[in-house]
């Protein structure tokens, strides 16, 4: 049996209507729409929507975890929503916003501009080095995260870069002089 899929997903103060395979979802972040393959039950009782599975072959066993996991991202993001914080570690290295669009300064000789989608906004402090990137879609959120950190991963010498929150950069000591 799933661990993960025989969790029950609380619903909180998100709108859930079930019709068929089909679930949708509507909060105050976002609206969503999700479709459960065949061989799964969907209830909505007391707050709390269930995944279950009538037959308990292999394949239905793998994906009930993972439609329960996408189910509850999905339930979560048009509620409160998600977020994410960057930092920019370097001299000289920031982010400034310019619309929907992001305007990167990180040691090139170019800066970067990087457009946004529609549905991730960005916050970014004075200083411009701390981004606070948010959305109501998880796999959104996530893509944003990784293409702005693409632009300077942090290296391991002297630890700059785009870094994520709670990411451990690993430092590598330098040269040392034979002696």
């Amino acid at each position: 049996m799933s661990k993960i899929g025989r969790k029950p997903i609380p619903v909180g103060a998100v709108k859930v209507q079930i019709q068929g395979n089909v679930v949708q979802v509507d909060g105050s972040k976002g609206k969503f729409t999700h479709q459960i393959p065949d061989g799964f039950d969907i209830k909505l009782e007391d707050g709390f929507l269930s995944l279950n599975t009538s037959n308990h072959k292999r394949e239905q066993k793998v994906l009930w975890g993972l439609h329960r996991a996408l189910l509850a991202n999905k339930i979560t993001g048009a509620g409160i929503g998600f977020e994410q914080k960057l930092t920019i570690v370097g001299l000289g290295y920031k982010a400034q916003a310019a619309g929907k669009k992001l305007v990167f300064t990180l040691g090139y000789t170019h800066k970067i501009d990087y457009e946004l989608p529609a549905n991730v906004t960005v916050d970014i402090d004075k200083s411009g080095q701390i981004l606070m990137v948010k959305s109501s879609d998880k796999f959104s959120l996530g893509n944003v995260c990784d293409a702005i950190r693409s632009f300077r991963p942090p290296e391991p010498y002297k630890g700059t870069g785009i870094v994520r929150e709670g990411e451990v950069v690993r430092r590598k000591a330098g040269k040392t002089k034979a002696g």
